[in-house]
């Protein structure tokens, strides 16, 4: 805020000046005054954040990768944490002349000559293609320009510079630090205080795409302002989701125009402005993107209790660990078949290329809705109907997907019903169904490099921890002979619970660091038998949920409820919001960290907006799982650009290569799933809701539902620690926790 000040002093300066010098055409009216003064610092941020003008940026050339890379610069004309609100791009070498360094126009150094990092500007060749591995033909200015968000946990990301890994592909590759829930600044008085609350993690991205977007069209950056792609995993993959969502939506303007981002202005009549003048022409500047590339998107937020409560309570089966957890999650479940049909939500058949009422064809538009009937739906609870029926069929489907997709598995090793290995002769005359009914079976072992995942250039959590795969088998029991408790034990002892941004493709801004809370993990974790270590009772519990969600009800500096900003669902189809054209969301379908009713919900909420939405739940994926099986980043990215730029490639998945030869595992290790699959038809599989749903419980094993489990004490907007909860924000949450208070203070921390 400080900075902030100097600058306007600085702006109201260069005003008084231009008065003095006869440049303001009538200084006696307040209005022009105003206006004088406004359009002054709207010229102080743009002329700020133009790279022309900036005496410190450097550009660095990897010859390996042909790449050239912009050191890191500020997004912003008025940073709170400079070392958050960063960004660097990286820009493939056929799209570089060379590096201009006195200004004249042509490059004084290039590839050729280069030998340590170089102040100047771009000398762009807009003439040059590149063909990606897909096939599909970019320039300098039709490139898409990939936004990798980082805010791990909803966390803060230092800055970081754009990696190389798009360069081959054609991409301009983007990267952003972030403030995060975690962040503290200093104030002018040398006093420090608490920020990055939402909405600081995403104004943030929404700003570096401004500023991107703004030294394209100032020619200082190749790419085109049209095709920006956000990706990220995590908390990452939510503000990917969410950018996506929130296009432009003035909603976001306020927080943007502190900062001092470029292209959104507030206008004398309290209006908003969101356009630069170049060279006379005046140019929109939207903060939304064309596309979306989602990896274990934790949003939204404010339905992930019930969402998650519901799913784990459809399982019969399922060990919540405390009388209070499992009357807690039945409360729940209950609020959200409430809160869906509410909704009136449907879908059409021919949009999610499902049969999801089991008619035979797909040309139904489908009324979502949940109900319960004890006896009707008795292995699940008594939850059923078309939405959960939704559920399944998706899930059904992904189990389907990858069985077809088994050619493209690399370095896998197939064994026999009797346990051996087969031979290189014996696997490379494997038909697809032959892989198939192994893989149902469990005779494979994947690739020990990397489990046969193809992520490469275009794989976007390449390298990240998958964790939370599945120990046990849909039905409950442990393949191993372990009991469920037992295997989802080891599963919390052995799993990586970090994410690091800078794994998503290498690529996002951040730092490493533990979903959970600083210090302690989560207060509560699946497997702990007490319901609180922070409340001694429930009235104390009770007293804290409603101090915490009245103080964000009250609103924010601008009035703002930051747990509505942060729902995507608020906005997507919004008539203030510029929609994103596609998005694709990937989750690991064994994850614990989100339910899939989450993405399922978004995918609803975008089809119904015309946004082409895609959700794929990896069947065996945990948390920020690779692309797998032939699919990557750049394959879809190109794809879609195919489908929906003219005169652009229609893409096709390249053909599998058959494996000649078997790995070198020596036993299977696959899942047995040939008790629970119906699989007589390789090509037509299915299994029951009921297994579906334990399924999910059995591998999902970071967390279960319970007051403040989900509500998380992680994805939050303020840490707990192991002394204290997160800040609690859940609506929904407190108002069953007030409403049933007479039955559950009786069960809470009760020991039983």
């Amino acid at each position: 805020m400080k900075k902030r000040l100097v600058s306007l002093l600085m702006v109201a300066a260069l005003a008084t000046s231009m008065v003095a010098c006869g440049s303001a055409t009538d200084t006696s009216s307040e209005t022009t005054t105003e206006a004088s003064a406004t359009t002054e610092e709207q010229a102080y941020i743009e002329e700020t954040l133009n790279l022309a003008n900036n005496e410190e940026v450097t550009w660095s050339y990897d010859v390996d990768a042909d790449a050239w890379t912009m050191s890191i610069v500020s997004a912003v004309a008025y940073p709170e944490i400079e070392d958050e609100q960063g960004v660097s791009v990286c820009v493939p070498g056929a799209y570089v002349t060379g590096i201009d360094t006195d200004g004249d126009g042509q490059a004084d150094v290039t590839a050729a000559d280069y030998t340590e990092a170089v102040h100047g500007s771009l000398v762009i060749d807009y003439e040059a293609e590149i063909v990606s591995s897909n096939g599909q033909v970019y320039t300098a200015a039709t490139a898409p320009v990939i936004v990798n968000t980082g805010a791990a946990g909803y966390s803060s990301s230092t800055n970081t510079e754009a990696a190389t890994t798009y360069a081959a592909e054609g991409y301009i590759n983007m990267s952003c630090g972030n403030r995060g829930k975690n962040d503290t600044a200093t104030d002018e008085d040398g006093n420090e205080y608490y920020t990055g609350d939402a909405p600081s993690c995403l104004v943030d991205q929404k700003n570096a795409i401004r500023f991107v977007k703004y030294n394209i069209l100032l020619g200082n950056l190749p790419g085109s302002t049209d095709y920006f792609v956000s990706t990220g995993g995590s908390g990452g993959g939510a503000h990917a989701t969410m950018v996506a969502a929130t296009g432009n939506n003035s909603d976001f303007y306020d927080y943007e125009i502190e900062a001092g981002a470029v292209g959104v202005y507030q206008n004398e009549d309290g209006s908003y402005s969101t356009s630069v003048t170049i060279d006379g022409t005046t140019y929109e500047i939207s903060d939304g993107v064309w596309g979306c590339m989602a990896y274990s998107a934790i949003t939204s937020l404010y339905e992930a209790d019930m969402a998650l409560a519901f799913e784990y309570y459809m399982d019969n089966d399922y060990d919540f660990g405390t009388e209070f957890k499992e009357q807690l999650a039945a409360y729940l479940s209950e609020e959200y078949m409430e809160y869906i049909n509410e909704q009136n939500l449907s879908v059409n058949e021919a949009d999610v290329e499902l049969d999801i009422n089991g008619d035979g064809d797909m040309t139904d538009t489908i009324s979502l809705s949940i109900e319960y009937d004890e006896d009707k739906y008795a292995d699940t609870n008594g939850y059923g109907g078309t939405y959960v029926d939704f559920y399944l069929a998706e899930f059904v489907s992904n189990l389907q997907w990858y069985l077809d997709n088994l050619d493209y598995a690399e370095g896998w090793t197939w064994f026999d019903e009797d346990g051996n290995a087969l031979s290189d002769e014996e696997v490379a005359n494997m038909t697809s169904e032959d892989k198939a009914e192994a893989f149902i079976e469990g005779r494979y072992a994947k690739s020990s490099s990397g489990d046969g995942m193809m992520g490469g250039p275009g794989g976007a959590p390449d390298g990240a921890s998958p964790g939370g795969k599945m120990e046990g088998g849909p039905t409950g029991e442990a393949p191993t002979g372990k009991a469920p408790a037992e295997a989802s034990a080891d599963t919390e002892e052995t799993d990586d619970r970090s994410f690091a941004n800078d794994d998503v493709a290498a690529n996002s801004a951040g730092d490493t660091m533990d979903v959970g809370t600083p210090d302690e993990g989560t207060t509560q974790s699946a497997g702990t038998t007490t319901d609180s270590a922070n409340y001694s009772t429930y009235e104390e519990m009770l007293e804290a949920y409603q101090n915490d969600i009245a103080e964000i009800q009250a609103g924010d500096e601008y009035g703002n409820n930051i747990v509505d900003l942060y729902n995507p669902l608020n906005y997507i189809g919004d008539e203030d919001t510029d929609d994103a054209t596609w998005v694709r969301i990937l989750c690991g379908a064994s994850e614990g960290d989100i339910s899939m009713f989450n993405s399922l919900n978004l995918q609803i909420a975008m089809l119904s907006a015309g946004i082409d939405a895609t959700i794929d739940w990896q069947w065996d994926g945990g948390h920020v799982p690779s692309e797998i099986l032939g699919d990557s980043l750049s394959y879809y990215v190109d794809k879609m650009y195919g489908e929906y730029v003219d005169g652009a490639v229609s893409i096709e998945k390249a053909e599998a290569e058959t494996q000649t030869e078997n790995g070198d595992a020596t036993e299977a290790t696959g899942t047995d799933l040939s008790s629970w699959v119906d699989y007589s038809d390789i090509s037509s599989v299915s299994f029951s809701l009921a297994d579906a749903v334990s399924y999910r419980t059995n591998g999902a094993s970071k967390t279960i539902p319970g007051f403040d489990v989900m509500d998380y004490g992680q994805e939050d907007y303020v840490f707990g620690d192991s002394d204290s909860d997160a800040r609690h924000w859940s609506e929904k949450l407190l108002e069953v926790l007030e409403e049933h208070a007479d039955v559950l203070s009786e069960l809470f921390n009760s020991g039983n």
